[in-house]
């Protein structure tokens, strides 16, 4: 167990703990959770002694080891296996003994210490977690030096999940992985035998990896059990609680405050003025809620093209005469809404420079609406700023006839304050970095819409508050992102980008993340369906096809079943919201009753989503017999 008692530290004289104390159980996988500068990364330094504490205790286990990723592998000579191997260095130190000891009782020390790590099986695992993280045979015999920075840094997560230490230490380990790649991590986490702290923005991950939330937030901790769906019902109970009990205390304090004046100056009444005026100063104020709404993202609607958008057809594109993808047949329109799946380096980037015009086909034609205007959002974030411009000068750029003022009112639509207006853009944080270039992307009310990797260095609020901006988005995405709750609530079609080829891809994130992990060699994820053994191609339907082969009588019988599912989860939902309204108004709230509720409801909601998927392809079925 981690106990952390009244813990109190300052960064550049600005409090980041005040007072924090919490329990992290042992052998748990626990989310670390707060907004952006909250101290996330500041208490593992703390937790790794590579700070000093102002006040209080970190108590874990004597002799734990401590591992995390603090930068990628080096560029060396060693293969990938070999430096994912090395990691474990009590079992190198074993085995560079074995090779020299002499003494009977030694080596039968050895043996027996090799054994109990389970030394012989390394290579395989080792092996293991490479492939998961996207390194197929012939990578993982490849030199370090031979991979980009990105690619190493995986080489050292590897390396950490191989040494396997008791006290994991991961701070957004997904803001280097591809959706495949996380979508391994998740399944590993979940079954990870020690304890984990990991500071991560992924809804899904923080779900469906973790046993326990650990929140930070106005310098104290709090941990919650369950995941972040059951942390979230209870936090904004507590919240709402909050606010009830300020709101009464306010009333309170006014009544008291009113008899006080009324009455101050009578001597009848002044012993009781002077009594009340001693309970308002005993009374300790209850504070006022902190955690503040972020700024949301405001995407203008264009106006409507006729369609196609872009249409491709026998297309190739790659780079310096090097094909990279090939045989593309696709066509786009206004209310697409297409997400990328497939590892790094299959091709998701080329494919989203060829739709954005910024690479031209090798091969094949291509058509164009004239008028169509396109908003691109770069993985790397720089190359689409001017790193030594502020927001304010990139707006001037592109509205150089508009006032100062209305740069300004821009900007502050967008969530930027002035004392962020004018830094340069090399100096604004990943997220403000984002949102800049989210606003770039979107200021002319693009018909198309392409992100790759969005959601980089956005916290969670930041996250659903961009789900809503596009769902309300009247034009086509593209979407390149590791973040599968953001792929879930804003694709309706999937393309598999795989061998140099694009297909589309039949099946949810579900079923993907089924046939990922039994191409990657990892256990299924925990969940009820059946693995499904490959992804298949959409077909086109045809009149033999199983939806229009059935009556429609029977198919209005199917969607009349699906929408009475619908309105009995929403009714449960609904009742559930009721029972935790009236918890947070009550006096006390029983922290169980809490975490039973939280945990109910986001069980509900996940229902009632695949009960409304359901339905909505009962209604098309339908409307596809007429």
């Amino acid at each position: 167990m981690i106990t952390i008692r009244n813990l109190n530290f300052a960064m550049e004289g600005k409090p980041l703990f005040e007072g924090a104390s919490a329990s992290i159980p042992p052998r748990t996988t626990v989310g670390v959770v707060g907004r952006n500068g909250c101290g996330k990364t500041t208490l593992f330094r703390l937790i790794r002694g590579e700070l000093a504490l102002d006040g209080g205790d970190i108590d874990i286990p004597r002799n734990a080891r401590i591992g995390g990723v603090a930068q990628e592998a080096p560029a060396s000579d060693q293969t990938l296996l070999e430096t994912v191997l090395a990691a474990d260095t009590e079992r190198a130190d074993l085995l560079t003994r074995a090779e020299t000891a002499t003494d009977a009782t030694e080596i039968a020390d050895i043996q027996t210490r090799l054994v109990d790590i389970d030394a012989h099986s390394a290579e395989a695992r080792a092996a293991s977690i490479l492939q998961g993280l996207g390194f197929d045979k012939e990578a993982q015999n490849r030199a370090c030096a031979e991979f980009s920075g990105g690619w190493r840094m995986r080489v050292a997560l590897a390396a950490v999940l191989f040494s396997a230490p008791d006290l994991l230490l991961l701070d957004e380990p997904t803001n280097y992985l591809d959706l495949e790649g996380t979508i391994w991590l998740e399944n590993f986490l979940a079954r990870y035998p020690h304890t984990c702290l990991i500071i991560s923005h992924d809804r899904q991950l923080l779900n469906r990896a973790v046993k326990g939330i650990l929140h930070l937030a106005d310098g104290s901790l709090t941990y919650y059990k369950g995941g972040y769906d059951a942390f979230d019902a209870m936090r904004t109970a507590r919240l709402e609680q909050q606010v009830a009990a300020k709101r009464k205390q306010d009333a309170q304090r006014a009544h008291i405050q009113k008899f006080v004046d009324r009455f101050r100056a009578q001597a009848t009444k002044a012993r009781q003025a002077q009594s009340r005026l001693k309970m308002l100063e005993r009374m300790k104020p209850i504070a006022a809620l902190s955690e503040n709404a972020v700024a949301g993202f405001n995407f203008r609607t264009p106006e409507e093209l006729p369609p196609p958008l872009i249409a491709i057809s026998e297309g190739t594109v790659g780079y310096d005469g090097t094909p990279v993808l090939g045989k593309l047949n696709f066509r786009l329109d206004q209310d697409d809404r297409i997400a990328l799946l497939g590892a790094n380096g299959q091709g998701k980037s080329t494919l989203s420079k060829l739709v954005a015009d910024r690479l031209d086909l090798m091969a094949g034609t291509g058509t164009r609406s004239k008028k169509l205007r396109i908003g691109y959002f770069a993985q790397h974030q720089l190359d689409e700023l001017h790193e030594d411009e502020t927001p304010i000068q990139h707006i001037a750029r592109r509205f150089p006839e508009e006032t100062p003022a209305k740069h300004r009112a821009r900007l502050g639509a967008a969530g930027f304050g002035a004392d962020v207006a004018e830094v340069e853009a090399r100096r604004l944080s990943g997220g403000q970095r984002a949102r800049l270039l989210l606003m770039l992307a979107t200021l002319d009310a693009p018909h198309l819409l392409i992100l790759d990797e969005p959601t980089n260095h956005l916290d969670i609020e930041s996250r659903e508050a961009l789900i809503h901006a596009l769902n309300d988005y009247g034009g086509a995405v593209i979407l390149v992102s590791h973040d599968a709750h953001l792929v879930e609530m804003v694709a309706d079609r999937f393309w598999l980008v795989h061998d140099g080829r694009v297909k589309p891809y039949d099946g949810d994130m579900a079923d993907y993340k089924r046939f990922l992990l039994s191409q990657r060699g990892a256990p299924g994820p925990v969940e009820e369906k059946p693995a499904r053994a490959e992804p298949k191609p959409v077909k086109a339907p045809t009149k033999a096809a199983p939806a229009t082969r059935r009556s429609p009588a029977n198919l209005k019988a199917d969607a009349e079943k699906c929408e009475a599912r619908v309105v009995a989860l929403q009714k449960m939902l609904d009742r559930i919201d009721e029972r935790l309204n009236e918890i947070a108004l009550s006096d006390t709230i029983s922290q169980t009753d809490l975490e039973k509720l939280g945990i109910k409801r986001a069980e509900i909601v996940e229902g009632y989503e695949r009960a409304e998927e359901m339905w909505m392809r009962a209604l098309e079925q339908l409307e596809t017999v007429g």
